[in-house]
């Protein structure tokens, strides 16, 4: 028993008194009542307190791979180079499928039917331009139907040994031995040089998707960041908090017209192109923290070009 019981005991005991002295409402004494008692639960040790920390554990992010930013004098001539899909990070732990940020993904039970006992690295994707769809679909705690436009697009096997092309392997010859039919795997190709690797990322922006991946051949997996591990399109983006809606005219009056945004740097500009008409009508809400793709920035530090992609996804 807690050695607080005692003198908190005291205290209750004060606080009762005084209570039935100076309240004759039923409410107020029951109410009283409970606290008391939840109180000496407490200092008795059989509830016992937690901070705020301990109460809401945090989730412990997915153990993944990152990618640095592809510059033009880095050598990738040999190094594997696939699509960049733009869907929703999903790491298999060996027993549940995960999102970066570690919260769980709920779904069918046939979704997973015959994955590995060890981890594999993917994205949940459902085809280009379809990131809302797919951010839908998985968010979802009630799974359904809906998860059969989704497949796991698996690049890689964490814990495989070897290195990439292996890893690759491993989960290319398991889902051989074990079929999933929600499973592809990634297709690599060898990029021959900067010109090949630029008409490659042209003819996927022209398909609508996002840009590519460059992986070094033999590389480990490694958490964080690395440079064996590079992504390359022909924009850039970044996030920035709504801070404001601008009123819309012409075929755009009475919905959004633009959007007032601030970078984290304090520098505002407004976004008005790369909305849905259904984004106008219901625009991300004041204080949302947006992705938008830009082209450099002017003298005075404003992205140009900048054209909205989506409110930014926690998963």
């Amino acid at each position: 028993m807690s050695v607080l019981f005692g003198p908190v005991m005291c205290v209750l005991t004060s606080l009762w008194r005084g209570t039935l002295a100076m309240h004759t409402s039923a409410v107020y004494r029951a109410a009283a009542l409970r606290f008391c008692i939840a109180l000496l639960f407490v200092a008795a040790g059989l509830m016992p307190l937690q901070s705020s920390s301990t109460a809401q554990a945090d989730t412990e992010k997915a153990p993944v791979m990152l990618a640095h930013t592809w510059e033009p004098h880095i050598d990738i001539r040999g190094w594997w180079m696939s699509e960049k899909l733009d869907g929703i990070r999903g790491y298999w732990t060996g027993s549940q499928l995960i999102s970066r940020s570690g919260e769980a993904f709920v779904t069918p039970p046939w979704f997973t039917r015959n994955f590995p006992s060890v981890p594999l690295d993917g994205e949940l994707w459902s085809g280009r331009q379809t990131f809302s769809d797919i951010s839908s679909i998985v968010r979802h705690q009630t799974p359904g139907d809906a998860w059969k436009t989704v497949r796991y697009m698996i690049f890689d096997a964490p814990q495989a040994k070897g290195g990439f092309e292996s890893r690759l392997d491993f989960a290319r010859q398991w889902f051989q031995h074990h079929p999933n039919p929600q499973v592809t795997i990634i297709e690599q190709e060898r990029c021959q040089d900067e010109a090949h690797l630029r008409r490659k990322l042209a003819d996927i922006e022209a398909l609508g998707g996002e840009g590519l991946i460059l992986r070094k051949p033999q590389s480990p997996y490694t958490v964080g960041r690395s440079h064996d591990l590079l992504k390359v399109k022909s924009f850039q983006d970044a996030e920035a908090v709504v801070i404001e809606h601008q009123p819309g005219t012409g075929k755009h009056a009475g919905r959004l017209g633009a959007l007032l945004v601030e970078l984290p740097n304090g520098v505002r500009f407004s976004i008005g192109t790369g909305f849905s008409d259904a984004e106008r009508e219901n625009p991300p809400p004041v204080g949302a923290t947006i992705t938008f793709k830009y082209q450099g920035y002017t003298n005075s530090g404003i992205p140009r070009f900048a054209s909205y992609l989506r409110v930014r996804d926690k998963l």
